[in-house]
């Protein structure tokens, strides 16, 4: 079967050096000693730029990384392709520490080496880098020997013997679903048409909401190493990212499975000031039992309001009242969740505050996807608002619908927060009349 083709990319927005944002003045140089001036910076790019051409799209150039300072990793913008319009040059199959390094590249037809592994070593080794920082570069290799791309990041935290490029990493991995998707797994984004741009490959970390619309992303990118809740499936060419689980991935001895019923643990862990594993649980269980609308950013392991509000629901939807319905899960609550019993949580109603139509703040946030994203763009491109959208409107959330209802609540002449880009009420309604 032939092999997939990737590539690395350097995702826009990641940088907050000054010389990457327009007019923000000075900057230092990684140094820290001798301020320059976007200018320079931007002469040091086009120098980069021209060596770049001079030596083929194959090469990389460190010398335009250089330009980078560490800072506060941002999301890409949700309307903007990762890497901009135009492609960057790709690394191949390497050896560890470089072409001087040893464990020479695979040759074409020779076995691939395919070690065993678990999902928490493959965690545990991406935080590696995430606790170093390791700054992004296409031509560096880190101390344990991986390039420091997004490719050679999945090839350390796979433990693979050599440096992969997004063009070989899927002859050790096979595909699988959404549905599938577990810590340690990657999502790749294949461009057969022009390998030479857009694709790109992260890590896997976990789901942060029930509704899997959200979930933690391991990847490394400009600057440096970062941990971010990225919308399913990536901020942009969402639907391109493919599911794939490594090859020799081998079940956790130390994490057994968990059992279908697990005893009460007391009514000490649950409530204000509570954090442990019996919190998170509670909350993915009332979660699947019609909870879900509850939780504005998923159940974790700290006692919050959506906890409490949840399991009264819940407590509710059984018929119970009064003490027995007072949010917090008591014995005959918990063994009806464990054991899939009871009734579920009915949907609640949206939240309208009383405009016709309304469904509530919590429909448009980050990672939301629903139809009222659509509805809302629509209208927007409806009253002359639609320059802002170069791919839609559509279901899911993006920057391009906040910076759109921004407007609209600029024009009516609304300022700080109440132009905030988020649809209340009175937007809403303003927006529909």
């Amino acid at each position: 079967m032939r092999s997939p083709v990737f590539e690395d990319i350097d995702p826009a927005s990641d940088c907050d050096c000054p010389g990457c944002v327009r007019g923000r003045g000075l900057f230092r140089s990684p140094s820290g000693r001798t301020p320059a001036r976007p200018a320079a910076a931007h002469r040091a790019l086009v120098v980069a730029a021209v060596t770049a051409a001079a030596l083929g799209a194959g090469q990389a150039v460190p010398a335009a990384a250089a330009t980078h300072t560490a800072g506060r990793p941002s999301a890409p913008r949700a309307d903007q392709p990762p890497g901009g319009e135009s492609g960057t040059p790709q690394g191949g199959v390497s050896a560890l520490f470089g072409p001087d390094g040893p464990n020479r590249p695979v040759k074409e037809g020779e076995p691939l080496a395919i070690g065993a592994t678990t999902r928490s070593l493959i965690v545990g080794r991406a935080k590696k880098w995430l606790d170093a920082r390791v700054p992004y570069s296409m031509s560096r290799f880190w101390r344990d020997g991986y390039r420091q791309d997004c490719s050679g990041y999945v090839s350390m935290a796979w433990n693979l013997p050599r440096n992969e490029w997004t063009g070989s990493l899927g002859q050790y991995a096979v595909r699988i679903t959404k549905d599938q998707l577990q810590p340690g797994d990657i999502l790749l984004f294949h461009n057969p048409d022009n390998p030479q741009k857009g694709s790109h490959v992260v890590l896997f970390g976990g789901w942060k909401d029930p509704r899997h619309i959200s979930y933690t992303a391991y990847e490394q990118v400009p600057p440096h190493t970062r941990r971010i809740t990225t919308p399913y499936a990536y901020w942009s060419n969402s639907k391109r990212y493919v599911p794939y689980r490594y090859k020799g991935l081998t079940r956790d001895l130390a994490a057994p499975a968990a059992p279908s019923s697990a005893p009460y643990p007391g009514a000490a862990y649950f409530g204000p000031g509570a954090d442990n594993p019996h919190v998170a649980r509670l909350g993915r269980m009332l979660a699947a039992r019609g909870g879900a609308s509850y939780y504005a950013k998923g159940p974790g392991s700290r006692w919050s309001e959506a906890d409490r509000r949840a399991t009264r629901a819940f407590q509710r939807a059984q018929g119970w009242t009064g003490a027995a319905a007072n949010g917090l899960p008591g014995p005959g609550t918990w063994r009806l969740l464990v054991t899939g019993k009871g009734k579920d949580i009915k949907a609640a109603a949206p939240a309208s505050h009383g405009v016709p139509g309304y469904p509530g703040r919590e429909m448009f946030r980050p990672g939301a996807e629903n139809r009222y994203v659509t509805e809302l763009g629509r209208q927007l491109v409806r009253k002359g608002y639609g320059r802002f959208y170069r791919n839609g409107p559509g279901p899911r959330w993006s920057d391009a619908d906040r910076r759109a209802v921004e407007a609209f609540q600029r024009a009516q002449g609304w300022r700080g927060g109440a132009a905030d880009g988020l649809p209340g009420p009175d937007t809403w309604r303003r927006l529909f009349a």
